[in-house]
């Protein structure tokens, strides 16, 4: 299907890489259908875009990528809800805020983004663990990991330079690695 986008224009989004998020983002329970895309600008950030209204786009994050110890522990209702047979079919990531000043950006790690790989069914989890803010700053650790990368790809990076700039495209979910993120809560 055609998908007009606010910020990456006309997109072409398989309907194998539609998420169904039934009860929508934490205040924005209207939409439901989203696709995650690849703004091709190798910060490591995706967005998760609207399918239903175009102006509508999330930066997420994995946020094993800034802090390595992340775990999300889920319910029993909320695996069942999700329909998550097998914990590593699914991926987390946090949606960032991402301000005038970058170096400010966070993570809300308190309530993750949820995706069954498998079922394409998506949820945003709010945690019980009083460990997570939803205001974490992260930049410096995003910076360094890119950084990181960078280095290790630098031949690449030049080619894709000469190249010309890389275009938005949306993400197969078959391609998403599970994050082996998710913890089920102890009975």
């Amino acid at each position: 299907m055609i998908v007009k986008t606010g910020r990456f224009g006309q997109l072409t989004v398989s309907e194998d890489d539609t998420i169904l998020i039934p009860h929508g983002i934490l205040g924005f329970p209207q939409y439901t259908r989203f696709c995650l895309v690849d703004p091709g600008d190798e910060t490591l950030i995706l967005w998760l875009q609207s399918l239903e209204d175009s102006t509508i786009a999330f930066p997420l994050l994995e946020p094993k990528i800034f802090k390595p110890d992340y775990s999300v522990r889920l319910s029993a209702a909320e695996l069942r809800e999700l329909k998550l047979e097998n914990i590593n079919q699914s991926a987390v990531y946090s949606i960032l805020t991402i301000g005038e000043d970058i170096t400010q950006m966070t993570a809300n790690l308190k309530a993750p983004l949820v995706i069954n790989l498998k079922q394409k069914l998506a949820r945003q989890v709010v945690l019980q663990e009083n460990e997570y803010s939803i205001k974490h700053l992260m930049f410096k650790e995003l910076r360094a990991h890119l950084m990181t990368i960078a280095a290790q790809f630098s031949s690449r990076a030049k080619n894709q330079a000469t190249q010309g700039e890389a275009a938005a495209t949306p993400v197969s979910i078959r391609d998403i690695p599970p994050s082996l993120t998710v913890k089920t809560l102890q009975a």
